[in-house]
């Protein structure tokens, strides 16, 4: 079955351009909801991703990457900077829209429509917490499938369409990846592809958060949104150089998004 692509009219390697910035299509946490639900009722499937510098930054040097972020058919503003970039160039309606904040409401529309869930990526006990959490805040949902991918999962593998297709036996409608990017990106589209009525969404470390085996930042620094910094100094040796990576592509992100806004005045 071929890739789907959502967006024909786009070349991937623009991607490593400024039309980055033209990537979220999706405004708000309600709009994406919205329409996740009415492709559930529908029996269509769907790919969500949720934009953020790291994975700009990304996009840039991987045209797999690149390639998957196109044939996504949801994407929001996962971080405070691309909404200031995409506010800057004219999309004044575009809200933050962290991907682990999906996953409690996603849980609920899950349950409300009767909805199975499937849980991709992270560690095995992860999962299995992730999974009781979910099912107790949630009454009426079902957790059909926990599955962690060993390490050095490649998501363009056969042992990846193995994995997803297990995803569709299980009798899930909805997947929840957390594999991190690039991984998880590719695999939504490669099992959108395949099982065209199943939805995915990459939720990054959102599971871990949910299992208890990460910490997010406290709200108060979120609000503040110095949540990168918080994240940098719990784990400096993993994240310095991205988080240095970010800074160094925002200048020209800002020039660029000046210039889109000035354009369209």
């Amino acid at each position: 079955m071929e890739t789907l692509t959502a967006h024909p009219d786009r070349d991937a390697d623009d991607l490593a351009g400024p039309a980055v910035l033209g990537l979220v299509g999706v405004p708000t946490q309600a709009a994406l909801l919205q329409g996740l639900s009415a492709a559930l009722d529908r029996g269509e499937g769907f790919a969500v991703a949720t934009l953020n510098l790291d994975h700009i930054v990304k996009l840039r040097r991987d045209a797999a990457f690149r390639r998957a972020y196109l044939a996504q058919t949801h994407v929001v503003a996962d971080g405070n900077p691309v909404v200031w970039l995409a506010r800057l160039s004219g999309r004044r309606q575009v809200a933050l829209v962290p991907g682990s904040e999906l996953i409690a409401p996603l849980a609920a529309l899950a349950a409300a429509k009767g909805v199975s869930l499937a849980l991709l990526g992270s560690t095995e006990p992860a999962l299995r917490a992730a999974a009781e959490r979910l099912e107790a805040d949630h009454p009426g949902l079902t957790v059909a499938a926990c599955l962690a991918p060993p390490m050095g999962f490649d998501p363009a593998s056969a042992a990846a369409d193995a994995m997803l297709d297990a995803v569709a036996a299980s009798g899930a409608r909805l997947c929840l990846l957390a594999l991190g990017a690039p991984k998880q990106e590719i695999l939504a589209v490669r099992g959108l592809a395949r099982h065209p009525g199943l939805g995915f969404v990459s939720i990054g470390a959102g599971l871990d958060f949910v299992a208890g085996r990460q910490k997010r930042a406290p709200a108060w620094v979120r609000r503040i949104a110095m949540e990168w910094l918080w994240r940098m100094l719990s784990d400096p040796r993993r994240l310095a150089r991205r988080y240095l990576d970010c800074a160094l592509v925002l200048p020209g992100l800002t020039l660029a998004a000046r210039r889109e806004g000035r354009g369209r005045t």
